[in-house]
């Protein structure tokens, strides 16, 4: 549970420009006590966030609590990037498990970005359309231009713009890239309000949350008796349990911490572009690039850049964000080097040995989902949903992606890290020689 407390001063949000510009949410209070419910859900990010509302809307009755605040973690400091399909390609997925089974795992994630689109319309969060991927070499071009190509022929999506350099000029503002696609059917959204729109629609469901609550335990029950949720301040007596905390979820099961790896990703914004730059993402798109270590930007409604980039798994954030980050924003937009920044901030996501998600039954009354690497704000909401609908007896959607085989990291939840930085490392070094 180091992570929970590590960078973050207790129950308050990062210093980002989405906790300065967000629609505020009444801190919630934090549990005291034993409580009852039907199901209690652990995390309150958009995979706790979707799972409480959508089993709230079926009529159980539902206690999430969180350590901190409602979006407190990667939900609330993310790019806000809500992108096509699954974190890995479809080519990836058809060379490991066939056409089917990887149509089948598009048709989801289409599914997953509808349920954002749903939901932030509800909650009344605007979503922008279009998402550039900029890549760095001809290869990757050419293969950008045949997966838009394939989507189309396959997948039944032609919204997939191929790219060659001056068109990614001329989206991007950047001559850094080679060329690469637009995709105008993914989008990107202030992630906070996002999950702050979701908190309000849970409450307004019925779903009891309590903030500040931190679980150090859970009892499982069977078939004839009840799980226990151990908290600090208390404990929740419930039928079922949902873990949704993600990088922050500790060692709370063993077999997940193991296939689950907290990381931390950084993340700027700088001061109101206002007119002096018109040549960076003329049409408010955003944009992610193809390196090992993701550099990921776009605009938010002020005209600030907010620009990601840089990784390390070390529990402890550096000292000075702006000036890890700094070079991998000039790296793509050498324009702005005098341009003031404003805001700078860590986060915690969780990737997995393959990059998919990890969903399991930790034990017969016990969902999890989890590792989204990097591409969790449709993913996690959908996981959410997946999961309240497992509860309710109709698993096809959880067991359709529980069946992607996950592999424990080497070393198992112990020595994943010390492995993963050596491996970051070379990753990196291909990073800055462009390989």
């Amino acid at each position: 549970m180091k992570l929970l407390y590590a960078n973050d001063r207790r129950g308050e949000y990062p210093p980002s420009v989405y906790a300065d510009t967000c629609t505020a949410l009444d801190r919630q209070p934090a549990l005291k006590g034993e409580t009852r419910a039907d199901v209690a859900v652990v995390g309150g990010g958009y995979t706790g966030l979707s799972a409480a509302l959508h089993l709230a809307r079926v009529g159980r009755d539902v206690v999430l609590v969180d350590a901190h605040r409602v979006g407190f973690g990667a939900s609330g400091r993310n790019g806000g990037q809500i992108g096509s399909g699954q974190r890995q390609e479809v080519d990836w997925l058809e060379s490991r498990f066939g056409r089917d089974t990887a149509r089948r795992l598009w048709v989801l994630a289409e599914d997953a970005k509808a349920l954002v689109r749903s939901l932030a319309g509800e909650a009344d969060v605007p979503i922008r359309d279009g998402v550039a991927h900029a890549c760095r070499s001809a290869a990757e071009v050419d293969h950008a231009a045949w997966m838009a190509a394939h989507l189309a022929a396959h997948y039944d999506y032609d919204k997939v713009q191929p790219l060659d350099r001056d068109g990614m000029v001329a989206q991007l503002g950047s001559k850094a890239y080679a060329g690469g696609d637009v995709d105008w059917g993914a989008g990107h959204v202030q992630p906070l309000n996002l999950a702050l729109g979701m908190a309000r629609l849970a409450m307004a469901a019925g779903v009891r949350i309590h903030e500040g609550t931190h679980v150090h335990r859970i009892e499982h029950g069977t078939a004839t008796s009840k799980s226990r949720v151990l908290c600090d301040t208390g404990r929740i007596v419930c039928d079922h349990v949902i873990l949704a905390g993600n990088g922050y979820q500790g060692r709370l099961d063993g077999r997940v911490a193991a296939r689950v790896m907290p990381i931390n990703n950084y993340i700027v914004a700088t001061e109101p572009l206002d007119r002096d730059f018109p040549e960076i993402l003329p049409r408010n798109i955003a944009a992610a690039d193809t390196k090992f270590v993701v550099n990921y930007w776009r605009l938010d409604d002020d005209r600030r850049l907010i620009f990601g980039g840089g990784e390390t798994v070390r529990y402890r954030f550096p000292k000075d964000i702006a000036a890890l980050v700094r070079p991998h924003l000039l790296s793509v937009y050498p324009q702005l080097r005098h341009v003031r920044i404003t805001h700078a901030w860590g986060g915690t996501l969780a990737i997995t040995m393959n990059r998919m998600p990890h969903f399991a039954r930790p034990a017969p009354n016990c969902l999890s989902a989890g590792g989204y690497s990097g591409h969790g704000v449709a993913l996690a909401t959908l996981a959410g949903k997946l999961m309240a609908d497992a509860v309710a007896g109709q698993s096809d959607g959880f067991d359709a992606m529980a069946a992607i085989p996950s592999r424990p990291f080497p070393g198992g939840s112990m020595l994943r890290s010390p492995l993963l930085v050596a491996g970051m490392a070379w990753y990196g070094l291909r990073d800055r020689l462009g390989f």
